[in-house]
C-alpha cells in the first residue's frame, strides 16, 4: 500500500510560502506560458446552505485541483465563509504528492494575484492603502500590497463593523503601520484601494479617484455582483484574468459592458502586465478585477510543495 501524500497546513503554508514567494509563483506561471483562456470553467454545484467549487488545473510539471465551498450562514456560526482543500499531483502520472488546506491557500493566492498586478500598475512611490474589508483577505491584500510597494506607510479601513475595523487597524499598527478607520470617501487620498467584500452593489464614487490610483477588486465572481461603479471601467484602465472569464464571472466588469460603459476591446489581461505588453499611462486610475482562477491556485500550490520537498 501506499503512503497517503502530506497535509500542508496552514502554519506550515505561512512558513514555505512568504507573500513575495506566492507572487513570484503567480508571475511564473504567466511567464512560462499557460494561457488563462484556455483554462477549464469553475464548476460551480448548489448544495444545501451554499454552493460546492471544483477548480482543476493542469501544467506540465503538476495536476492539481482545488474542492472548496461557500457557506453563506457560517458567519452567524463562527465558521469561515469558504472552506475547502487542494489536491497536487504529478503532471505526468498523476500520482498523489499532497493536500493542501483549501482556506490557507485561498487566503495566500488571490492577494498574490492582485500583489502580482499591483506591482505592475502601482504608482513606485505609493504610500496610501485603503481597504474595503477586515477578513483574511483584506490583512492578505495588506501583505500584498506592502511586498510590491515597501514604501507603503499607511493603512485605511473601510468596513461596517466598528470592532472589527479596530481591530484591523491594530493589526496593521502592530505591523509597523500607521492605520486609522475611514470611510469611502477616502479612496479620494489613496494611491491604492482594495476591494475585500461580499458587496454587490458599488462601495465608492469612483470619481474621487486620484488619477494615479490603482484599484483591486476581488470580492465576487458572479456576474451580477460588483464592488466598483461603471464609472471607473469608463475612466481607467481595465485588467482581468482572462477576457473569458470576465464576461462570465465578473459582474464589475459585465454589468459596465452592459450600460454600454464599457467595452471589452480594452480590456488587458494579467498576462499581458506580467510580460510587459500592456501600455500604461499615469493620467488616469486602473483597475485590476479578480474572480480567482485554478491555474493560481496550482502555481503557489506547487511552490508550497516544492518547498516542503526541498525542490525550489
Amino acid at each position: 500500500m501506499s503512503e497517503a501524500p502530506p497535509y500542508i497546513d496552514a502554519g506550515a503554508m505561512a512558513r514555505l510560502v512568504p507573500m513575495s514567494t506566492a507572487i513570484e509563483a503567480v508571475e511564473a506561471v504567466l511567464k512560462a506560458g499557460l494561457d488563462p483562456e484556455a483554462e477549464p470553467a469553475r464548476g460551480v454545484v448548489g448544495v444545501p446552505g451554499g454552493q460546492l467549487l471544483l477548480m482543476p488545473s493542469s501544467t506540465a510539471s503538476y495536476t492539481g485541483v482545488k474542492i472548496a465551498t461557500v457557506t453563506p450562514g457560517n458567519a452567524a456560526r463562527d465558521l469561515p465563509r469558504v472552506q475547502g482543500v487542494y489536491l497536487l499531483m504529478d503532471g505526468e502520472t498523476h500520482t498523489p504528492l499532497a493536500l493542501l488546506d483549501g482556506i490557507a491557500l485561498t487566503s495566500l493566492r488571490t492577494p498574490a494575484v492582485s500583489g502580482a498586478a499591483i506591482k505592475h500598475l502601482a504608482v513606485p512611490e505609493a504610500r496610501r492603502l485603503l481597504v474595503f474589508g477586515t477578513g483574511p483577505q483584506a490583512w492578505g491584500h495588506v501583505e500584498a500590497v506592502r511586498a510590491v510597494r515597501p514604501a507603503l506607510e499607511h493603512v485605511d479601513v473601510v468596513a461596517r463593523n466598528p470592532e472589527r475595523v479596530a481591530a484591523f487597524v491594530d493589526r496593521c499598527r502592530e505591523a509597523g503601520l500607521s492605520a486609522a478607520p475611514a470611510t469611502p470617501a477616502d479612496v479620494a487620498t489613496a494611491d491604492v484601494v482594495c476591494c475585500c467584500t461580499t458587496a454587490r452593489a458599488p462601495l465608492f464614487d469612483s470619481a474621487l479617484l486620484p488619477p494615479h490610483a490603482t484599484v483591486a477588486a476581488v470580492g465576487s465572481h458572479e456576474p451580477d455582483a460588483r464592488e466598483v461603479d461603471e464609472g471607473l471601467l469608463s475612466r481607467g484602465l481595465v485588467v482581468a484574468e482572462s477576457h473569458e472569464v470576465a464576461l462570465r464571472e465578473c459582474g464589475d466588469i459585465v454589468l459596465a459592458v452592459d450600460a454600454g460603459a464599457f467595452d471589452m476591446g480594452r480590456l488587458r489581461t494579467l498576462g499581458e502586465l506580467v510580460r510587459g505588453e500592456a501600455e500604461l499611462t499615469e493620467d488616469r486610475p486602473r483597475l485590476f478585477k479578480s474572480a480567482g482562477m485554478a491555474w493560481e491556485d496550482l502555481g503557489v500550490g506547487a511552490a508550497a510543495y516544492e518547498r516542503w520537498a526541498g525542490l525550489g
